[in-house]
């Protein structure tokens, strides 16, 4: 808009000559006329002019408001502000926004009441005192008044104080009501905008108890509802502090508080190096402190006082406070001076929160009873549980309403917190105040008595069942188990009660050694309250008995259980069902012992009182059947146990249904019978049914659900089912270590047979890593002799022997064998199992006469203790059976196969595994006689059965059909050798892979087949893959790698390559001479393919002089009629007299 070309309006005209408008602030040019004066866009440069003088007028009329209103603003505080605070902005910037006090004037009140609540000693004050003074600087037009209210005395004489200073009409009448003039003044319009902070305003009764009538004094009484005396109005907030939630609330008619929560660890560090002056302190130092302290503000400023005034650096305080928790309660109960804290309020942190549960107990004993209860358990996630148990102990009966009203007051005062789960939590500081209040009181005993006999009531017994309860519970269990109550007969009922429950707990864990220390304290305390022969005591000390049997602690079991047997049947009678449970019981111990004859005699017993007294269809009498079915199964009476399992089968099945748990447990059974007998196909299905039931009945991470996939695992196993054995033992090893912990026993376990699934794969590095931690772990846990450390000890050793380190696998070998004759005796199974697992380290190494003298000790005390018959007897003489065969001693051999093959068949049948294994070897020892065609027929009919049973691929197929091909070798028929052979190479390398160990001893019989054949190129190309296979996988200096490199060498020597063939031939020689030793068969072997190689070559007198050696070592070895021993002395005779080699007399490895 343009304006006119000349002034309308002179400036003395516009300005009326007032002398104070003539300056610039007031005088504006503006191109108008009088029409338009006042008519102004939004885009005029002329607007732009006069906005700037009105914004400025504006500003300058505020000011002299301002300074008029805070020249009339009162600031009645009692404290100067804290220099020492540490601003906690984001609360402060919660305030300014709840008051809107941070727009200053003109503010809308947003909430004209705010409170702010949390435990003693939090820093509610230091907040309110620090809000107030930056309000005093924000906003100087707002008054601020302080109202003390930790009693009605205090509020009073805060008002009096208010209108004394602010000359409140009538405030010196003493007849005038001094609450209700202050209010009624602060409600006038007149009277300003202003901020009344109620600090310490603790006790609910004090502003919303009975109204009384005022007094003559002049005064208020301090029993009068003063919640009636704040005032109501649009131009005044009030600002509460208080530690009861409760009081908050209703103070702030329903609007929630604001709850001040702890610091974090930046603002009580900023705090600590505040306080601290002079006083050394490290950062690691001030975050430990704080830690130890809380976080709590008053706690941290009380110890910083404590160190200046002693001189003390943090480092000797923080000694101080870890000695004991005593110190730390001393150490807060001291008093101190500190800004914000009014006369009668207490300094001291303890003090201050003492005083608390005074309130509490004063208004509501049963509050403060549940407060002093609560104290004695652990402080973290406390179950109601044990306070509903609380109401029962009282001498009058307290309602669910009671209980929650109750916890409701500590909640509100922030001694304890709740979770989703509805369990509670205490602070810890306020957890140890507590007990210093209740020694004080000289309650501490009573309480703790009660602490302990709500937990012993609330306890179950540990199991799987129980398992979550049990682990919430137990560090409760601790806390008053560490405690001492006033000892009553009670209390010492509950304690050997919550100690055997506890025990339980322990004992489904696996923590034996803590299963011990409970149950023994247990059994100790029963005996003291109830006496010895007391059901509760028997009961105890049939869980100690069974504590020691799963340390292996058997003959310390057996006593136990021989005297609760003895007692069970004098006082409940022979007839009792616990008195069969503890027979039962007795029975396991002896079957661990390998006392299987005591055994069976107990459990016949139990299943016959069983069946009388409950019927033959009772779940104890299927539990005793159960039982006596696998000593059955021990004593390899697979038939009898077959025929108890599926009785307990379809009875189960028909009274508790095909998925009930325990159904599940006797199918199970019957499966792993199945296994025994080789019948895997009927173990699998089982197996099968019992895992998808337990998943969908149980859940997938149930101990039985992963207990029934292991044995599939091991099912597919047996199988030749590798992968899938692996993938199930995978699942089961994770989940436990979730559930269970890396250390649990079930969990070494499943390790354990992980490692077994890696060894057949010929994943030997992975085998040997896992069973490493397994003996590691079991010495840890068990003790170095405990059974299952000297099981995997053998495992390790075993896995040691694959590799081919033999001095290691005999290292360990030793040891369990020693440690079982110690703990077991001579003739127990176990250490008969360990003996014939060294001797079968000997035979590894050559050492015969060694292997054999353990072995005729395993045969004889074999037949002694388990029978002619017995599955590990005629193991034991199998193993017998391939030492006389090695020695030369074929007759002897054939005499012991012999019985096992018509023992086997006899008992297990003509298809079984183990009867096809000891066809196999009978067969191997006609080879070695040159009787090749019983060879053949026994061979033949183990392929065959192999099929059938197995199938074309298993394994064990696989290897029969491998030892076949090998008769056809023996007889000139290499083109049906060739075929079999190269069936198992390309099914080996399908199944196992190309690099697994016996895919490589497939691939060298095939080249052997070849080097028969005079098709020397192409055995060489496979012996050199297995020869850098082997390299690879198992080492330069394997057992297997040095037989595929001799190989190799006679391949190279029938090309007429000499010096190729001898190069490898010494380094054969040379290696096993280190490893295995001079005399060791398999270097005498290697010895003698090089003295022939030497004679190709025309090294006449070297080779003369080796093959010399080599006879003199093999008749000191094998002896003079071995028929190694002979072939060596004819040969050498021959070179003698001839100086002539025959091709065939060139032996092909050991």
């Amino acid at each position: 808009m343009t304006g006119p070309a000349v002034t309308l309006v002179t400036k003395s005209s516009a300005t009326h000559c007032r002398p104070w408008e003539n300056g610039p602030e007031h005088v504006c040019a503006v191109a108008r006329t009088h029409s338009d004066m006042v008519k102004f866009g939004p885009q005029d440069h002329e607007y732009d002019k006069a906005r700037e003088r009105l914004r400025g007028l504006a500003r300058r009329a505020t000011g002299v408001q301002r300074r008029i209103r805070s020249s009339n603003a009162k600031f009645l505080v009692p404290y100067n502000r804290n220099q020492d605070f540490i601003r906690r902005s984001e609360i402060l910037k919660n305030l300014e926004q709840q008051f809107g006090h941070g727009r200053c004037q003109g503010a809308i009140t947003l909430r004209p009441r705010v409170a702010l609540y949390g435990l003693g000693g939090v820093g509610k004050t230091q907040i309110a005192l620090d809000y107030v003074y930056w309000l005093q600087e924000a906003c100087p037009e707002v008054s601020v008044f302080w109202v003390h209210a930790s009693s009605a005395e205090r509020f009073c004489q805060s008002y009096a104080s208010i209108a004394q200073e602010c000359q409140v009409p009538s405030y010196d009448d003493p007849k005038v009501d001094m609450l209700l003039i202050v209010k009624k003044w602060l409600e006038r319009k007149d009277c300003g905008k202003w901020l009344m902070v109620i600090d310490n305003a603790d006790d609910t009764q004090v502003f919303f108890g009975q109204p009384a009538e005022p007094t003559n004094t002049g005064t208020s009484s301090p029993d009068r509802n003063l919640g009636g005396y704040l005032p109501e109005c649009t131009h005044g907030t009030i600002l509460i502090t208080t530690r009861n939630k409760q009081t908050g609330l209703r103070l702030t008619q329903g609007k929630g508080p604001m709850e001040i929560g702890k610091m974090d660890e930046d603002e009580s560090s900023q705090l600590l190096r505040t306080t601290l002056d002079g006083v050394s302190a490290t950062a690691a130092e001030l975050s430990t402190l704080s830690s130890r302290l809380e976080y709590l503000p008053l706690a941290l400023v009380q110890a910083t006082a404590f160190m200046q005034e002693n001189t003390m650096s943090a480092s000797d305080y923080l000694q101080l406070l870890n000695k004991s928790d005593q110190n730390l309660v001393d150490l807060l109960s001291g008093e101190f001076e500190t800004v914000g804290r009014d006369f009668g309020t207490p300094r001291a942190v303890a003090e201050t929160w003492i005083l608390s549960f005074e309130q509490i107990q004063q208004r509501d004993v049963f509050t403060g009873e549940i407060l002093s209860l609560m104290s004695l358990f652990d402080r973290q996630a406390i179950p109601s549980k044990f306070l509903s148990n609380k109401q029962q102990q009282g001498g009058e009966p307290s309602t669910e309403m009671q209980l929650a009203k109750a916890v409701g007051v500590l909640k509100a005062f922030s001694f304890v917190t709740e979770d989703k789960n509805h369990n509670l939590d205490m602070h810890r500081l306020v957890q140890l105040v507590t007990r210093k209040w209740l020694v004080n009181k000289g309650t501490m005993q009573r309480f703790t008595g009660q602490a302990l006999l709500a937990v012993s009531q609330a306890y179950p017994y540990g199991n799987y069942e129980n398992r979550t309860a049990c682990r919430a519970y137990l560090p409760h269990a601790h806390a008053v188990l560490d405690s001492k109550g006033i000892g009553s007969k009670d209390e010492r009922a509950a304690r050997a009660s919550l100690l055997h429950c506890v025990a339980g707990f322990f004992f489904f864990q696996g923590r034996w050694k803590d299963a011990e220390k409970f149950q023994l304290e247990a059994v100790k305390l029963q005996k003291a309250v109830v006496g010895d022969e007391h059901p509760h005591t028997l009961a105890s000390i049939a869980s100690l008995a069974l504590t020691y049997r799963n340390q292996g602690r058997w003959k310390e079991a057996e006593t136990l259980q021989v005297q609760v047997v003895e007692m069970s049947k004098k006082l409940l009678g022979d007839e009792h069902p616990d008195t069969l449970i503890y027979i039962n019981q007795l029975a396991s111990t002896y079957r661990n012992q390998g006392r299987w004859k005591e055994a069976e005699m107990l459990q016949v017993q139990v299943v016959e009182m069983s069946k009388k007294l409950l019927g033959d269809e009772h779940p104890d009498t299927l539990t005793s059947m159960s039982n006596l079915a696998s000593t059955y199964w021990n004593q390899g009476r697979w038939k009898e146990a077959e025929t108890l399992e599926v009785q307990v089968v379809e009875m189960r099945k028909k009274l508790l249904g095909d998925e009930h748990p325990d159904t599940l447990t006797s199918m199970s059974n019957l499966a792993s019978t199945y296994w025994n007998q080789g019948r895997w196909k009927e173990a699998e299905t089982l197996e099968v049914q019992v895992v998808e039931m337990r998943k969908k009945l149980l859940g997938d991470e149930h101990p039985d659900t992963l207990t029934s996939l292991s044995n599939l695992a091991l099912t597919y196993r047996n199988q030749g089912r590798w992968k899938e054995a692996e993938t199930l033992e995978v699942q089961v090893v994770e989940m436990r270590k979730k559930l269970l912990g890396d250390e649990h026993p079930s969990m070494l376990t499943s390790m354990n047979n992980l490692a077994l699934t890696y060894q057949n794969q010929g994943r030997w590095k992975e085998a040997e890593t896992l069973q490493v931690q397994v003996v590691e772990m079991s010495k840890k846990l068990l003790g170095d002799e405990h059974p299952d450390t000297l099981t995997s000890m053998n495992n390790l050793a075993s896995m040691y022997q694959n590799q081919g380190r033999w001095k290691e696998a005999e290292t360990l070998q030793v040891q369990v064998v020693e440690t079982r004759k110690k703990l077991l005796g001579d003739e127990h199974p176990d250490t008969l199992t360990s003996m014939n697992n060294l001797a079968s380290m000997y035979w590894n190494q050559g050492r015969w006469k060694e292997a054999e003298t353990l072995q005729v000790q395993v045969v004889e005390a074999r037949k002694k203790l388990l029978g002619d018959e017995h599955p590990n007897t005629l193991t034991s003489m199998n193993n017998l059976a391939s030492t006389y065969q090695n020695q030369g001693r074929w007759k002897e051999a054939e005499t012991l196969q012999v019985q096992v093959v018509e023992t086997r068949k006899k008992l297990l049948g003509n298809e079984h595994p183990y009867t096809l294994t000891s066809m196999n070897n009978l067969a191997l020892t006609y080879q070695n006689q040159g009787r090749w065609k019983e060879a053949e027929t026994l061979e033949v009919q183990v392929v065959e059965m192999s099929k059938k049973l197995l199938g074309d691929e298993h394994p064990d197929t696989l290897t029969s059909m491998s030892n076949l091909a090998l008769t056809y070798q023996n007889q000139g028929r290499w083109k049906e050798a060739e075929t079999l052979e190269v069936q198992v190479v390309e099914m080996s390398k399908k199944l196992l892979g190309d690099e697994h160990p016996d895919t490589l001893t497939s691939m060298n019989n095939l080249a052997s087949t070849y080097q028969n054949q005079g098709r020397w190129k192409e055995a060489e190309i496979l012996q050199v893959q297995v020869v850098e296979m082997s390299k690879k996988l198992l080492g330069d200096e394997h057992p297997d790698t040095l037989i595929y490199i001799n190989q190799l060498a006679l391949t190279y020597r029938n090309q007429g390559r000499w010096k190729e063939a001898e190069m490898l031939q010494v380094q054969v020689v040379e290696t096993r001479k280190k490893l295995l030793g001079n005399e060791h068969p398999s270097t005498l072997t290697s010895m003698n393919n090089l003295a022939y190689t030497w004679k190709s070559q025309g090294r006449f007198e070297d080779a003369l002089k080796l093959l010399q050696n080599c006879l003199h070592l093999r008749q000191q070895k094998l002896g003079p009629d071995h028929p190694i021993t002979i072939s060596t002395r004819t040969t050498l005779t021959r070179w003698t007299k001839k100086r002539y080699i025959p091709l065939s007399n060139l032996e092909t490895g050991l």
